[in-house]
């Protein structure tokens, strides 16, 4: 089984944005994703984006006017961010999200974890870890915000086999395999090359984590969290620093 850093580089991050359906189709996707959250913040305040990948919610974050800290483990990733960015506020981090705080000199006013990222964290006391330096990390009335998928109730039969994106020359595919705190998540690539179809299969573990248990982790920290659904179909979580 791969680690999730080896997992991307391996295998996900250079077709990463392929696989959510290229840069402008992407980013469309991050800026609903903010528009639906119920936050404001003011205006040219600094905000850190936690396993920003190529950019879907720094880049809108730094669109409407904020300063961002984009942190991710994956290099490949940050540098299609900093393609895409342009001349926009956007510091970028490669960086364990663990390691965020040593990137923020000073408190800032959100902090933004989105797009499943929390699951790929190894274990529920990594977690608390986290949200223990978030709560830490942010101004008195800051937000913490994030998105995730909640694998807690289990898909059975054909439904574990998840079609992702295909095309004439690619199709991804997951497949879930359950355990008692992880899901493990197999992506399977087909890809044509010169013609002849190859596949590629890795596999890394997901927490199986659900808006309660982020919602209770946050409140032992001083966050007081609104739980919602996301326009993709994620757990959405808004959690203000009392």
């Amino acid at each position: 089984m791969s680690t999730v850093e080896q997992h991307y580089a391996n295998h996900l991050a250079p077709i990463y944005l392929w696989m959510t359906g290229g840069a402008e189709s992407a980013l469309q996707a991050g800026r609903d994703d903010l528009a639906a959250l119920d936050l404001t913040l003011a205006p040219g305040c600094t905000v850190a984006d936690l396993g920003a990948g190529f950019g879907m919610h720094a880049i809108p974050l730094a669109e409407r006017g904020y300063r961002v800290t984009a942190v991710d483990r994956s290099e490949l990733l940050l540098d299609s961010l900093e393609v895409l960015r342009g001349d926009l506020a956007i510091e970028t981090v490669h960086a364990d999200l663990l390691e965020f705080r040593s990137y923020l000199p000073d408190p800032v006013a959100a902090i933004f974890c989105m797009g499943d990222t929390l699951t790929h964290l190894p274990d529920f006391a990594a977690l608390d870890t986290l949200i223990a330096r978030v709560a830490a990390a942010l101004l008195p009335g800051g937000a913490f915000v994030a998105t995730f998928r909640d694998y807690t109730t289990e898909l059975v039969g054909d439904r574990r086999f998840i079609p992702v994106r295909a095309d004439a020359d690619r199709i991804l595919t997951c497949f879930l395999e359950y355990r008692p705190d992880t899901v493990l998540v197999h992506d399977i690539l087909h890809e044509r090359e010169l013609g002849v179809w190859r596949t590629r299969v890795s596999h890394y573990p997901k927490l199986r984590l659900s808006g309660a248990v982020l919602a209770d982790v946050c409140a032992a920290n001083g966050l007081a969290a609104g739980l919602d659904s996301s326009p993709r179909g994620m757990v959405s979580l808004v959690a203000r620093r009392r």
